[in-house]
């Protein structure tokens, strides 16, 4: 009872608002000590959360995911070797032409010799170990949570590129020097090709533009989108198709003395089918009689200005080049300046991006900037070429030289292929 008198007395003397703060401060300090044990329950479901509902990816770790996807090996890549095998029209040199294969659902690059790639330096010290993880967890998010490459494409597209039909086609001739060429074109940065010939326009047209657009690169503001298969050029519904796609595309045509790219082809299928018969039998319906047999497709190929007669009448000569094979083993810079004009590209490959291997026969590239070792195309380039007797090379160059003095009227340029017709070609080599 005394108790209660003198808490009463003291309520009486202490005014009713202090005690209101008083408790309402204790009430604060219990719920932030509160509040501070659990935190830690607290703080990753909120995270979690976040991170399935808006998918945060900040701007550093994005970019660092797109500089993978467009500098990484599968979109900058290199064929494993030798070109395909043509089909249809552009046959192989064996007996009979190889039937057309099917052409890839994807085509994969590879890292081969005769390219560099364009990477972004490496970060150092702990942002560099920041950065990998960084993008190694972004990479598990975007599995767990199905980011898939195309949503990543479409979002970025107008920023870090986007995939385009090509502005310019290498077209043909096969065994004329195209992989060489691309190889080169490859070095320029504002170039970027598919490694593997598609064969689109000859064996998966009725695939659709989707899927060949699927196949090219990603490319940025100012870059040129291309893509190489030889055997477009003598395949026959290939302009009429290239044309429909884009009436104003650039193509480039590497030719070679006809004679020399004959057994060239045969050299490449002799490699492959070692029982197929001389380059001789093939080569004449009637030796005797002196018959050249026009239909092997080793032939064939080497009529330009049959093959040129269809392109000219979807295209103008404005939009074609004529690359000379044998210059562009003689003096590959030359040939890589007229080509880069034609292209408006600035002249950035040089004659310091080439050195010439004597063993292979053909130039080589190489890194302006440094010294490091020359490299070349695969070992199915630079193969030698079997001993053919000369009477029958001879009658070749016969055989074709009405058909080169058309095309040179065609194209308005003498590649001066007569002046190698008293013997065997200038170049003994694949």
């Amino acid at each position: 009872m005394a108790f209660w008198s003198s808490t009463s007395l003291f309520t009486s003397k202490v005014p009713r608002k202090i005690l209101f703060m008083f408790t309402l401060s204790l009430s604060v300090t219990y719920l932030f000590y509160s509040l501070m044990s659990c935190y830690n329950s607290l703080q990753f479901p909120l995270q979690e959360n976040y991170v399935y509902q808006g998918r945060l990816v900040t701007e550093e770790t994005t970019l660092v995911t797109l500089r993978g996807k467009l500098y990484s090996p599968a979109s900058q890549g290199f064929p494993p070797g030798e070109e395909s095998t043509e089909a249809g029209g552009g046959g192989g040199g064996g007996a009979s032409p190889k039937p057309a294969a099917t052409g890839p659902s994807t085509v994969k690059d590879h890292a081969d010799a005769g390219e560099w790639m364009r990477t972004p330096a490496s970060p150092t010290g702990a942002a560099s170990v920041y950065r990998h993880s960084t993008a190694a967890a972004l990479e598990k998010e975007h599995q767990d949570f199905s980011t898939t490459d195309s949503e990543l494409r479409v979002n970025c597209t107008s920023d870090y590129g986007e995939k385009k039909l090509p502005q310019a086609i290498i077209i043909g001739v096969k065994k004329g020097g195209t992989r060489a060429l691309l190889e080169a074109l490859r070095v320029h940065p504002d170039v970027r090709a598919v490694g593997n010939e598609p064969h689109f326009f000859d064996r998966n047209y009725e695939k659709g533009l989707d899927w060949y657009r699927a196949l090219m690169p990603s490319t940025l503001e100012g870059q040129i989108t291309m893509e190489k298969t030889p055997s477009y050029f003598v395949t026959n519904h290939a302009p009429k198709r290239i044309h429909s796609m884009a009436r104003d595309i650039k193509l480039i045509i590497v030719v070679r003395n006809p004679v020399t790219r004959a057994i060239s082809d045969y050299t490449q299928t002799l490699s492959k089918k070692p029982e197929i018969p001389t380059f001789e039998v093939l080569a004449f319906k009637n030796r005797t009689l002196g018959l050249i047999d026009a239909s092997w497709s080793a032939l064939r190929i080497g009529i330009y200005a049959l093959h040129l007669e269809s392109w000219m009448q979807y295209f103008p000569l404005s939009q074609m080049h004529f690359v000379s094979g044998e210059r562009l083993i003689v003096d590959p810079a030359g040939e890589m300046a007229k080509v880069q004009d034609f292209l408006g590209l600035k002249r950035i490959v040089t004659d310091k991006h080439f050195y010439f291997n004597k063993t292979k026969g053909f130039p080589c590239l190489k890194k302006p900037e440094d010294s490091s070792t020359p490299r070349c195309l695969g070992k199915s380039k630079g193969r030698t070429h079997p001993k053919i007797d000369p009477d029958v090379i001879r009658r070749l160059h016969k055989f074709y030289k009405p058909f080169n003095m058309m095309f040179y009227q065609m194209t308005g340029q003498n590649f001066e292929w007569e002046l190698e017709g008293g013997g065997e070609p200038r170049s003994s080599q694949d």
